[in-house]
């Protein structure tokens, strides 16, 4: 008789302070359906864990749909994007709008459904059959998504009469996902789940209009490109035609940076500070670069002042809960001196700026490095604490004009699986690290979770703060890093550290077929910060 995880996770449960909800078996994250052999090396994931509230979330998402296809049959729901802190999903329904009525008609089904505790069954079948199934359902993102796929087995999900295929695992049982909340949205819901950071409860919801419109805009241009799911860019690297889908893609970008500059010169007596924030890799440098570039198009000559420069010496920077130094805080910064030489620079003096010498963690004053600038000469800032207004708070906050920059992947996997935004930072910093800083894919592994601590305390609350926002993600850079990822992530071998992260990655990029067409991507790409040969690096 075949054994399975989901009697072994239910005997070792008293050992857990939160439902066991996947195991790793053999390093490898599945669900507790799977079945395992004597051999096998076997650890359970609990609900209270990054990986446990990812499960979570996913199986969530399940619940709905399938609730929404109880109630109409033909509905469509698509996962859209992270925002509001939940996740905005799309609903169309054949000759209606979506309303608040019919919201709370899918959150009575969803919880009918969890009081009845209803199994979520995963069956492994052959790809053709689970294509065919799907082909009667008019699902044609899935048919495509699936018939890109080598292996022949694939597994699905059923829950009472609705059946999909989602990327991952999920909970086998309905009555753990009562912990959400839904809001009506404009042509959908947001469902808010727990996460790692909230301690079980459910998020609260946090209007974000503008982080809401630039999302809205990724979609936009992926409908521009007619280029949705990942499906749609295999088809068209498949078709030789990916040569001018860069093309597009940069020119779109390029045309938001100089709409960003003209709005800036025409408030040019005003706009003195230029301060540029976002997360980690999300290509604020050679934006910086590009827009201080269309900036010269309209006859301004700005400078550009690195933050890293007004760094504490060492020995007076903060420390972190883990006892090391925290560069990461604002509190590393000398914000005094940063506000004074700004003043000074603004009322027309001539400054000293000084130099932080990373090797000796202390900071030195050269004398060729005093400025002065002119009238037409907006400085140029960018740092993660560019929007936090404390950063620059004795400047008038119409001299300001902040810019918010991160990388807001325009892809699906398909209609109910989405690509988080992290996972493609972690794939461009993964590979920037490792091209120009020597670091192997366990390093940039492991400093990942501070990495998105960091972000969650000095850059995420301040993203409405921005007066204009930009998205740096490109359509075709996933098919373009996994060339470069996926050798870095396969040297991690099983046992090792980082091994279970690396495979998640690795089998995310299944989906993705390689982009060779390196030589179309233009020098002063975004994407060239992170592959190699941009102009503005040396």
């Amino acid at each position: 008789m075949e054994k399975r995880l989901i009697q072994m996770a239910e005997k070792a449960q008293g050992d857990y302070s939160s439902p066991i909800v996947a195991v790793k078996l053999n390093g490898e994250v599945r669900d507790i359906q799977t079945p395992f052999s004597e051999s096998d090396t076997i650890s359970f994931i609990e609900l209270n864990s990054s990986l446990g509230w990812k499960i979570y979330r996913r199986s969530v998402l399940f619940l709905l749909i399938a609730a929404v296809s109880k109630i109409e049959k033909n509905a469509e729901v698509i996962a859209k994007f992270t925002v509001n802190k939940g996740l905005y999903c799309e609903i169309k329904l054949p000759g209606r709008e979506i309303d608040p009525a019919f919201i709370a008609k899918v959150d009575r089904t969803m919880r009918a459904m969890i009081s009845e505790n209803i199994p979520i069954i995963k069956h492994s079948i052959q790809r053709t059959e689970a294509i065919e199934r799907f082909q009667k359902l008019g699902q044609s993102g899935k048919v495509n998504l699936l018939s890109e796929l080598s292996q022949d087995i694939i597994s699905i999900y059923t829950c009472e009469e609705y059946t999909d295929y989602l990327y991952g695992p999920m909970l086998y049982e309905t009555k753990y996902l009562d912990r959400f909340e839904l809001d009506h949205e404009p042509f959908g819901v947001l469902i808010r789940t727990p996460d790692e950071r909230t301690h079980g409860q459910i998020r609260k919801r946090v209007s974000q209009p503008k982080f809401g419109s630039i999302l809205a805009e990724s979609k936009a241009w992926a409908d521009i490109l007619d280029c949705r799911f990942i499906s749609d860019l295999n088809r068209i690297n498949r078709e030789q035609a990916i040569g001018e889908l860069i093309r597009i893609s940069e020119g779109l970008q390029e045309k938001r940076i100089a709409q960003i500059a003209d709005h800036i010169a025409s408030n040019r007596e005003d706009v003195r500070l230029i301060l540029i924030a976002g997360p980690s890799s999300s290509g604020k440098t050679s934006f910086a670069q590009r827009l201080r570039i269309q900036l010269r198009v309209n006859g301004l000559r700005p400078v550009m002042i690195s933050l890293d420069d007004y760094f504490l010496n060492r020995e007076d920077t903060p420390l972190n809960e883990k006892g090391l130094y925290d560069y990461e805080s604002l509190d590393a910064l000398d914000t005094k001196l940063f506000n004074q030489d700004m003043l000074a620079l603004l009322a027309g003096q001539e400054v000293q700026i000084p130099r932080y010498n990373f090797i000796t963690g202390m900071r030195e004053w050269k004398e060729d490095a005093f400025l002065s600038i002119h009238s037409d000469q907006p400085i140029i800032i960018e740092g993660i604490h560019g929007l936090n207004e404390y950063l620059t708070k004795d400047i008038p906050r119409k001299n300001k004009y902040k810019i918010y920059i991160s990388a807001l992947t325009q892809l699906n996997i398909d209609a109910h699986n989405r690509i988080p935004t992290t996972e493609v930072r972690f794939l461009r910093r993964l590979v920037r690290d490792y091209q120009f800083r020597g670091a192997k894919a366990l390093k940039s592994i492991r400093q990942w979770p501070d990495v998105r601590d960091g972000e969650e305390k000095y850059i995420f609350p301040f993203q409405e703060d921005a007066d204009v926002l930009f998205n740096s993600a490109l359509i075709y850079e996933i098919g373009v890093l996994k060339k470069y990822a996926v050798p870095l992530l396969e040297e991690i071998e099983r046992g090792e550290e980082g091994y279970t992260e690396a495979r998640l990655i690795l089998r995310f990029l299944q989906y993705v077929n390689e982009i060779s067409a390196i030589d179309d991507i233009p020098n002063n790409s975004i994407l060239r910060e992170f592959i190699g040969k941009s102009v503005f690096f040396s």
